[in-house]
This record gives C-alpha cells, sequence and structure tokens, in this order.
C-alpha cells in the first residue's frame, strides 16, 4: 500500500467515526482513556510537588508510561513504543543515574522547593489551558476509529511527519543541537576553572614554600628551629 492509499484509508476511518459517534456512549476504550488520562495527571502532580527526588523520578517514570499508554490507546503504537523507549528507558534512567553520581540526597530535600510556587502555578495553568483550546479548536471535527485499522503505523506517522511537519521537526532538531553545543561550552568552563593553579602567597616566589620550611619539613639555612613546648 502506498503512502497516498494509506493517509486516504485514515482518513476516511476518521470520518466514519465522526459520523457514528455519540457522547453518551462511550466505548470502553474511551472510558479507559479517561481514567489513564486521570492517573497520569496525578502522578504528574505528585512529581513537581514531591521534595524527595528519587521520588520525583520514579513518579516521571508513572508519568510517562501513562502517556505511552494513552498512544497505545490511540492506535499510535510506533508513537507509544518510541515513548517508552526514549522517555521511560532513557532519560528517566539518565536522571537516576544523574542523582546517584551527584550523591543527591535520598530522603526529603527542602531546597528541591521555590518560593515562586504561585507564579509556576499560574504559569502552568495558563499554559495548559492554551494548549487545550488549541488543540480543541484545531481537531475539533476530527475523530479516530479506535476499533479500525491503525491510524499511527510507522508508515503513516513517517508521511505525515515529513510532509506537514517537516519544519517543526526541522526546528527542534537545532534546539537539541544548540542544547548540546551550550552542555559542552559550560562542562569545559567549569574544568577551566577548576584547572586554574592558585595564586601564591605575596612576597613568595612561584613554586617555592615559605623560607621557615622546605620540602621535607626541616628548617631553611639560616633559620632558628622553632621552640619545643616547655622550653624557655
Amino acid at each position: 500500500m502506498s503512502l497516498a492509499a494509506a493517509t486516504a484509508a485514515a482518513a476516511r476511518a476518521t470520518t466514519t467515526a465522526a459520523e457514528s459517534h455519540g457522547f453518551l456512549s462511550p466505548t470502553g476504550v474511551e472510558i479507559a482513556f479517561l481514567l489513564v488520562g486521570l492517573v497520569t495527571f496525578g502522578a504528574g502532580i505528585v512529581t513537581v510537588t514531591t521534595k524527595q527526588l528519587v521520588h520525583a523520578a520514579l513518579w516521571l517514570v508513572v508519568t510517562l508510561g501513562g502517556l505511552a499508554v494513552e498512544y497505545l490507546l490511540l492506535t499510535a503504537e510506533f508513537i507509544a513504543w518510541v515513548q517508552v523507549l526514549i522517555y521511560v528507558g532513557s532519560v528517566v534512567v539518565l536522571l537516576l543515574f544523574g542523582l546517584m553520581l551527584t550523591k543527591a540526597p535520598i530522603g526529603r530535600s527542602p531546597d528541591a522547593d521555590s518560593g515562586n510556587r504561585w507564579a509556576a502555578l499560574t504559569v502552568a495553568v495558563a499554559s495548559a489551558g492554551a494548549l487545550v483550546w488549541v488543540v480543541v479548536d484545531a481537531f475539533r471535527t476530527t475523530w479516530v476509529d479506535l476499533g479500525g485499522a491503525a491510524a499511527g503505523s510507522t508508515e503513516v506517522t513517517g508521511a505525515s511527519l515529513f510532509q506537514s511537519w517537516v519544519l517543526p521537526f526541522e526546528a527542534l532538531s537545532v534546539l537539541l543541537l544548540a542544547a548540546l553545543v551550550g552542555a559542552i561550552v559550560l562542562s569545559r568552563k567549569a574544568a577551566a576553572d577548576k584547572a586554574t593553579p592558585a595564586l601564591p602567597t605575596p612576597g613568595t616566589p612561584s613554586g617555592t614554600l615559605p623560607p621557615s620550611r622546605t620540602a621535607g619539613g626541616a628548617t631553611a639555612p639560616g633559620e632558628q628551629p622553632p621552640a619545643k613546648e616547655g622550653t624557655r
């Protein structure tokens, strides 16, 4: 089957589902989608509110896993497995290794909280409202036939990505490249600062010890040895 035929089949499936859909008769898949969405939303709230860093990373696994299940319920198998392999299998593991290598505290971390809690909550609610409004307005009359052929296969996803979304895809790649270059620059700067030698003592030539001590700890020539305790 060609890409055009696959895209046309997906469009016919969505049209048929839109004609036979009813809000008052939800299917089992739609109910499962709502329940998994509530669990994912709750796990996301716990992720950003807990004061234990390890618990936050583990709740992030639940959040990303819930998103993968949502993709499966929407017949987008390829996106679901990408979610599991990249985010759950790589990003979260990287975060856990980072916590272990930096010797992050295992228990509660008071420093993990911020005084900008209400500002962050306001921005989060506004962003979520804008995102929901844009998605609902863009896909108001589009429905997915959950009982039909998979509309999120690799072939259909690739055709849609490189035909309709190629510019955002390339912009995202440039953004990731800029983040990688910035991380390299910051790490090299930190290494250079750490390798900078300490300044010598004023009046002392660089690379020598003060005149009262030599490399072996003995008294320098011409200097009186320090008085021992108990002598006058």
